[in-house]
């Protein structure tokens, strides 16, 4: 199956809003980014990122403790990057 640009680009801002709401894990996150909007294997994909492809394992399975620079390394092709996002409180 091949996507429009458009509708590639409505598939990235979905997954980023759920990412944003806390209705989407980073692991599932970045599955979904390799799979659906690129198409390609953990291997290359992960030499496109110029990470290891254990690397990529591990961050898909949330296994770890991955760093900044590996995260940001999977979202640059979809132009996001790791951030600091304020959330609501919820007074009791």
């Amino acid at each position: 199956m091949s996507l429009t640009v458009e509708e590639r680009t409505q598939l990235i801002d979905s997954i980023q809003a759920a990412l944003a709401d806390g209705t989407l894990e980073i692991a599932d996150a970045v599955r979904r980014l390799r799979t659906e909007v690129t198409g390609l294997h953990q291997s290359q994909f992960a030499k496109m990122c110029k990470i290891s492809v254990r690397t990529l394992v591990h961050i898909e399975h949330g296994e770890g403790n991955q760093t900044l620079k590996s995260l940001n390394a999977v979202f640059r092709p979809f132009g996001m990057q790791m951030g600091v996002v304020k959330v609501r409180r919820q007074w009791r």
